[in-house]
């Protein structure tokens, strides 16, 4: 076993995706995911909680950007311009030579029920950062909260574009156009 290595991080999640794939989720073990990345469990360990944390890591540094988008946004904008600010500030996270391992990731988590409540559990707590930064810019709770959740359904919704079999367009190309319909279908509304 190697005793450490620049890249561990991305070797376990490489050979984490290919075991899930190969084999299921269910049967493939944080010791099977630590043999095929060649080191230690206890090196797994130091990297994730668990072998479900493979699929979820980094979770932080798209929140961080979307939070980073926020706060950049003009002083004067509206808190729909601020969740906009925060969706392009978070676009960069899925460039093209990603979307294969993106494509296989969201097929694991589609094919196990306990991953799709943690993909929920993710999307929700990206919502609650989101609301939290825009309550730092002033924007009231109730407006900060539809603004969030709206924005993490643009993301939502941009990114299983994204990852559909066939798919080609950039995802910055894909949520620019799931806002304008947000946008549109709210322009007409009352």
């Amino acid at each position: 076993m190697v005793r450490w290595e620049p890249g561990t991080r991305d070797r376990l999640q490489a050979a984490a995706t290919e075991l899930y794939v190969s084999r299921g989720y269910d049967r493939t073990t944080a010791a099977d995911i630590a043999q095929a990345a060649g080191v230690t469990e206890r090196t797994f360990f130091r990297h994730f909680a668990d072998k479900r944390e493979v699929l979820f890591g980094g979770q932080e540094l798209l929140e961080q950007a979307f939070v980073e988008g926020v706060a950049a946004a003009a002083p004067d904008a509206s808190p729909l311009e601020m969740v906009e600010a925060g969706l392009w500030a978070a676009a960069p996270f899925f460039a093209a030579e990603r979307r294969d391992h993106s494509r296989r990731r969201q097929r694991i988590i589609s094919e196990n029920p306990a991953l799709q409540e943690r993909e929920l559990l993710k999307m929700a707590g990206m919502a609650t950062t989101i609301t939290a930064a825009l309550r730092s810019r002033g924007v009231p709770d109730v407006t900060a909260r539809l603004a969030a959740e709206s924005g993490v359904m643009v993301f939502g919704v941009a990114f299983g574009t994204w990852v559909a079999e066939g798919e080609e367009r950039s995802f910055t190309d894909i949520q620019r156009e799931v806002l304008g319909e947000l946008v549109a279908m709210t322009s007409g509304a009352r």
